[in-house]
């Protein structure tokens, strides 16, 4: 997990009605709060289990549809309802097993989101990690290759409630980024001006969503990493600050791949410097990051580009987790490859395996990896 290199925090406030661990308002019926995935007590009737005896699927994110082709969901399966992992015993209504007390997964330490075919997303709490701190947010029209919005948001694990600030962040991003589509603007430059700018809006939106979960009084403000990129007809705009990141990654043979982000961090300050990458990304502070957000962040604004797509491949934007250990994006394009060719080329499987790889290597972070599959029109 990615930590700035100033201190920053935050607490939410709680009262019946709340939730215990991040204050968003919650019903009586329910048994997870949705902004953070926290599991709750319910003191109404809970949710009515599904015909096959298990849980009705969580809500982790509702759709947002501000134009009539963009939609976006992140649906994952409750398990609640089932055996506790450690003892196999009944898990009671609060999370917890009835037998020895171990709590049970919670929705927010493992979902996916895939809006349409050609896009989907993974994020995953790692193995080491007691919590996901990682957030995906997603979007994307219908017709393949038309557009899609990738969002990822890092949580600063040395910060207070950096799991619920990462994913208002990275939500309140990919809704401005969905509103945004510039019309009348056929020249590629033009459109990528007025796409950055958009990114530059979505940064400023999602930062004030990760101040609006630090409690003003704290002072270990909540703070995360964030990057994003749109993909809009063969045209990428992208954006990052911290440390999270964006590749392209053609097929093998169809060109060069590319990490078209770069890093806010004192790794890549060193890399700029000569320091070759792998001594920089295993060093002293390599995952101190330079510009974080959040309420202590000196800067907020983000580093943009764009580049044109002629070849087919995949657009990734992905969080340390998984590119800890495959950071090279020649490397990286290799995985993708050999990975894809075993999961099918379907974006969701792919987003899956990788997700199950980083975690085989040792999942020592949470693990977010969104992806759209680019295939030019011929």
């Amino acid at each position: 997990m990615s930590e700035p290199l100033m201190a920053a925090a935050g607490a939410a406030a709680t009262t019946q009605t709340r939730c215990p661990s991040c204050g968003t308002e919650v019903a009586t019926t329910e048994r997870f709060c949705e902004a953070c995935g926290a599991p709750l007590t319910p003191t109404a009737d809970v949710t009515p289990l599904g015909p096959d005896g298990a849980e009705s699927p969580v809500e982790l994110s509702r759709p947002v549809t501000p134009s009539a082709t963009a939609t976006t969901s992140a649906t994952v399966a409750a398990t609640v309802a089932a055996p506790c992992v450690s003892c196999g015993g009944e898990v009671g209504e609060d999370g917890y097993c009835t037998t020895c007390g171990t709590k049970a997964a919670s929705p927010r330490d493992h979902y996916v989101e895939q809006p349409a075919s050609w896009v989907a997303a993974c994020c995953d709490r790692g193995i080491r990690h007691t919590r996901n701190e990682d957030a995906t947010a997603i979007a994307a029209d219908e017709m393949p290759g038309s557009r899609a919005v990738l969002v990822v948001c890092d949580g600063v694990s040395t910060s207070t409630d950096s799991d619920v600030a990462a994913l208002a962040g990275a939500r309140s991003a990919r809704d401005v980024l969905v509103a945004s589509q510039p019309t009348g603007l056929g020249v590629a430059a033009s459109r990528a001006a007025a796409l950055a700018q958009a990114l530059g809006t979505a940064t400023a939106q999602a930062n004030a969503a990760v101040i609006a979960n630090t409690a003003p009084e704290s002072d270990n403000a909540a703070s995360c990493t964030f990057a994003a990129a749109v993909l809009e007809k063969g045209l990428v705009v992208y954006g990052n600050v911290g440390d999270s990141r964006v590749y392209w990654l053609p097929d093998p043979g169809a060109g060069d791949p590319l990490e078209l982000s770069l890093d806010d961090s004192v790794a890549q300050v060193r890399i700029a410097m000569g320091v070759p990458r792998a001594e920089a990304e295993n060093g002293p502070q390599a995952h101190a990051i330079t510009k974080w957000l959040g309420r202590d962040s000196p800067d907020i604004s983000p580093r943009t580009g764009s580049v044109e797509l002629h070849v087919p491949g995949w657009l990734m934007v992905c969080s340390d987790g998984l590119w800890n250990y495959c950071s090279a994006a020649p490397d990286l394009q290799a995985l993708v490859a050999t990975t894809s060719a075993q999961t099918g080329g379907a974006p969701l499987p792919l987003a899956q395996a990788l997700v199950a790889w980083a975690n085989a290597q040792g999942g020592r972070d949470n693990i977010s990896v969104a992806l759209a599959r680019h295939s030019p029109v011929s």
